[in-house]
């Protein structure tokens, strides 16, 4: 039987339905700061550094109308596209996946906003300047979906931009180079802007419910849970089992990348998982020499060590280490990708 690709949607249809029932007067809006958790340890990993506090916030009906029509109309286009729903995977796409992140067994800080904080009639904000006084960053903002009378809460959640908030310069760390203003229709003027301007996007990036992220734009949603930085840290942990290897000269080049570059903490982070840079050694690289030449493709070494001169050279190198080149065992045609699982055959 053939599979049918609308019961992906399911999931995101019963979440619509949901939205639809509820009154837009019911829908709240959180934003959540981030903060360096005190007395840190070195060895503690990135994705529990930090600290994540939910605050609510007073908007009028015309915000929470717009918010309300925008979500369902991300939402609907999300259906729309069809895409098809996987696993969260760290090097899968998503122009044409939505991923799902289950929480189950999951324990890092930003658990507790989804699981605690949102649910707990969190503090009311007062002001931006309060939060970057305490050297807090607005880090994101998140609708709130609710029939009171069920308590069945539905998160939508959008990253903020720091280019996005704007306070008065005494307060923020890095002050805008710009003024802002407003064309005012009634006096036909351009007039300043005053006070603290948060600018809230047309987009969402992530859905929370029942337990489970609906993941529409990857990149935001790693940022905002804290995956992005937890991949660039165990990145820098692989370079280093790298160097001990001792095979290969010019990991600096990486180490460079790694500070501007997220894909490759993620391409590294997948090297990682396979494990495979473990076992380098003479019969290895004579292997990886052997791929290379099969695909036309300059592998550098010098002195039996792999070399790293350029960019091309740490893309040449990722892809060896990650087994980039694959051969499909029905067709026979070659592959190229750093996603996939390994298959543990079974003994007969």
């Amino acid at each position: 039987m053939q599979y049918d690709r609308r019961y992906d949607n399911m999931a995101l249809q019963e979440i619509l339905d949901k939205i639809n029932s509820i009154n837009a007067e019911d829908l709240k809006l959180y934003f959540i700061t981030r903060i360096l958790k005190e007395n840190v340890k070195k060895t503690s990993k990135v994705i529990n550094k930090y600290r994540f506090k939910a605050y609510q916030v007073d908007i009028n009906d015309e915000i929470r109308e717009y918010l309300y029509e925008l979500s369902k109309d991300k939402i609907e286009w999300v259906i729309s596209k069809n895409f098809e729903m996987i696993d969260y995977d760290i090097l899968t796409d998503d122009t044409e996946n939505l991923f799902t992140y289950q929480m189950q067994n999951k324990v890092f800080s930003f658990t507790d906003v989804v699981r605690k904080q949102l649910q707990q009639n969190p503090p009311k904000m007062q002001s931006i300047e309060e939060i970057l006084q305490n050297n807090d960053e607005l880090w994101a903002y998140c609708v709130g979906f609710n029939d009171l009378s069920a308590n069945d809460w539905i998160y939508a959640f959008r990253k903020i931009q720091s280019t996005k908030v704007a306070v008065d310069e005494q307060y923020d760390k890095k002050p805008l180079k710009f003024i802002r203003t407003f064309f005012d229709t009634k006096n036909q003027k351009l007039e300043l802007l005053k006070g603290e301007t948060v600018n809230l996007d047309k987009q969402i990036d992530c859905i929370y419910y029942n337990e489970i992220f609906y993941v529409i734009k990857k990149g935001y949603f790693e940022q905002i849970v804290g995956l992005e930085e937890e991949y660039k840290e165990e990145a820098k942990n692989v370079v280093e089992a790298l160097k001990k290897t001792e095979k290969i000269d010019g990991l600096d080049k990486i180490e460079k990348q790694i500070e501007t570059t997220p894909s490759v903490h993620k391409k590294l982070v997948r090297i990682a998982r396979i494990g495979n840079y473990r076992n380098i050694d003479d019969k290895i690289i004579k292997k990886m020499k052997s791929v290379c030449k099969k695909h036309n493709i300059n592998l550098k070494t010098d002195n039996g060590k792999l070399l790293i001169e350029d960019e091309q050279d740490i893309d040449i190198i990722l892809k060896m280490l990650a087994d980039y080149y694959k051969t499909g065992d029905v067709s026979g045609k070659p592959y190229g990708t750093f996603s996939g699982k390994e298959i543990m055959v079974k003994a007969k």
